[in-house]
């Protein structure tokens, strides 16, 4: 792996406080003969198990994750 950026969309209430209600992460993977099922691992739990931010956010927030993979 050579690089991995992460890139949010994110839905948040219309009424004061403006709190997050949706939040969508990609994730773009680059590097050389990446094991896609590898990849998809790595994210999920970096997303759901060793990130306390969205661990805690997911507790009133709607958070979905995909990935893709670049050959580079």
């Amino acid at each position: 792996m050579t690089d991995c950026v992460a890139d949010l969309d994110a839905e948040r209430a219309d009424s004061d406080p403006k709190v997050f209600t949706k939040i969508h992460v990609h994730f773009t993977v680059t590097g050389k003969a990446l094991d896609p099922k590898r990849v998809e691992q790595a994210v999920t739990l970096s997303a759901e198990k060793y990130c306390s931010a969205s661990i805690m956010l997911g507790k009133t927030t709607e958070i979905t994750h995909d990935f893709e993979v670049v050959e580079g």
